[in-house]
């Protein structure tokens, strides 16, 4: 068999990976918000808000969340041009795919097993989003492309065709085992059955009781042999005698067709002269509705709703590219339970936190803009409040509740002193810099009120302790008698003296020589602008996209 060579994208600048350091996450009470009260036994309050750069949050999520977030939604910057504006416009895709490709890779190891994520985008790039998804998550993990009309009017200025949708990629973390919700049954939708013939079941609608010969098994077999047992002619009650259109067959053989008129469960018309109709009752139809990939802005609201919202909590200044919540309602309502963790690491005006909260879902947002404290905190204030009447508040019966945490990023644990030399930060106390060391070096931070060299632990065996002391023989005997046999312990210090193999249950460390080698130190800024991305000559003969 011959082996299909992979689809892959490629750009100027794909090999590019940055060393990405992980943070630690510092809360900031005064910004931090909750209600004064409990409103029900479900609120919320562990949420978080992270103010800062959203590549490395993301990196400082890591250890604590990966494989715990059971939806992410996404609205990157869409890349129209203004971003890149000094580029040409194959050097601008690359930059673009290389900075978006580092966030997605890390959003895909958060995302829980079962797991999905919702990308929204226009035509800009979503079509190469789409082939760079396949290849992070795998193409046999893609699930649909939405398309969600976000316009009414025509743009009478448009040049070509005036684009009246985004469009949302959806990707589970295992295809195979992942399922959406059904969405809840409207009175819209149950408003389609009736009870015509007073049938004792009750409301029921009617569908076509003919299938195809054309496909599947039922096809080829009617190919090959010009037979099927579910070509026979039906007298109707009014005495007409009707057969299957061309290319198609009843839906049941002639002994199924009998067991249904039996049971009135075939509809021929009020006069008894139609062609027949299977009977569904609304009491035996599934508890909700499966979703379609078209959604229409009279179901999910559209640009003009988000503004409408978005400009009840600041109407000084309106965020530009808001989502409407009706859209997020939808996408969490197909993804999520309640309880179930949410993440939106380009919170923009944080419509995502904001339905979440309503909706009983935990979540965290990140986002690096002064909007962050001018848009997001005060919007999540009147939801927590119970102030905000807008968007899904009424739909879903928000009374107010529950809270947030905010947080920041640390600075970098290493800066560079006045001679160029790396050393500690200085903004680093104690408890910082033992946190900071354990994310580096794979613990949990745990410090422990009893035992002073217990500052996190890998196993239940296996310790670190971390000191800015330059340790003497004396003190590492001292440790590796107490730790004892059974248990070892990671030192991280400044410096030491002796023989490291002296003390068999010790792993010592210096630091910061010990990490140096592992990130980018220093650098607070990997945000979606060029100036960011590190700059490397094209291969010779390469210009732009291709695919290979």
């Amino acid at each position: 068999m011959i082996k299909k060579p992979k689809l892959e994208l490629t750009w100027i600048g794909k090999e590019n990976r940055p060393k990405l350091e992980p943070r630690i996450l510092l809360e900031d009470p005064a910004k931090s918000y909750h209600a004064p009260h409990r409103v029900t036994d479900h609120d919320l309050f562990d949420n978080r808000l992270i103010f800062g750069d959203n590549l490395l949050a993301l990196k400082a999520l890591e250890q604590e969340f990966t494989g715990k977030i059971k939806c992410i939604y996404i609205d990157p910057p869409y890349n129209t041009g203004s971003a890149f504006s000094h580029y040409d416009d194959g050097l601008e895709h690359s930059l673009w795919l290389s900075l978006i490709r580092d966030r997605i890779e890390l959003l895909r190891h958060l995302l829980a097993g079962d797991g999905s994520i919702w990308i929204t985008l226009d035509d800009n790039e979503a079509h190469y989003m789409k082939v760079l998804c396949d290849e992070i998550f795998g193409r046999q993990n893609f699930v649909a492309n939405v398309v969600w009309q976000k316009k009414f009017s025509p743009q009478a200025n448009a040049i070509w065709l005036s684009d009246s949708h985004d469009h949302v990629l959806v990707y589970a973390k295992d295809k195979s085992t992942w399922r959406p919700n059904l969405l809840k049954r409207t009175a819209e939708s149950d408003a389609r059955y009736s009870n015509p013939d007073n049938d004792p079941r009750g409301p029921w609608t009617s569908g076509d009781f003919t299938i195809s010969l054309t496909g599947g098994q039922r096809g080829a077999q009617f190919a090959r042999t010009g037979v099927s047992s579910n070509i026979y002619e039906i007298t109707t009650p009014s005495g007409r005698k009707l057969m299957p259109p061309r290319g198609r067959c009843w839906g049941g053989s002639p002994e199924r067709f009998r067991e249904l008129v039996a049971d009135n469960r075939i509809w021929f018309g009020a006069t008894g002269n139609n062609v027949p109709r299977i009977k569904r009752f609304l009491s035996e139809v599934q508890e909700g509705i499966v979703c379609t990939t078209i959604w229409l802005r009279s179901e999910v609201g559209d640009n003009q709703d988000a503004k409408r919202e978005v400009a009840a909590f600041n109407s000084e200044d309106i965020f530009a590219t808001p989502k409407p919540e009706k859209l997020l309602q939808r996408i969490l309502e197909l993804a999520t339970n309640p309880g179930d963790w949410v993440l939106d690491s380009f919170a923009g005006s944080g419509t995502t936190g904001a339905v979440a909260h309503k909706m009983g879902r935990r979540w965290i947002m990140v986002e690096l803009g002064e909007h962050c404290h001018t848009h997001i905190i005060p919007r999540l204030k009147k939801v927590i409040d119970g102030e905000d009447k807008g968007g899904i508040t009424e739909a879903v019966g928000w009374k107010g509740g529950g809270g947030f945490r905010y947080y920041r990023l640390a600075p970098s644990l290493l800066e560079k002193d006045k001679w160029g030399n790396w050393v500690i930060n200085k903004a680093y106390n104690p408890a910082m810099l033992a946190e900071a060391v354990c994310k580096l070096e794979g613990f949990t931070y745990a410090p422990s009120d009893t035992v002073y060299w217990q500052h996190g632990y890998s196993t239940e065996r296996d310790f670190i302790y971390v000191t800015t002391q330059n340790l003497s023989h004396e003190q590492l005997q001292v440790l590796s008698d107490e730790v004892g046999e059974g248990r070892t312990l990671l030192v991280m210090c400044s410096a030491f003296r002796g023989k490291p193999d002296r003390y068999p249950n010790l792993t010592i460390k210096k630091i910061p020589k010990a990490v140096m080698a592992r990130c980018e130190w220093g650098k607070d800024d990997y945000s979606l602008r060029v100036e960011n991305l590190p700059k490397a000559p094209a291969p010779p003969g390469q210009q732009g996209l291709e695919f290979s």
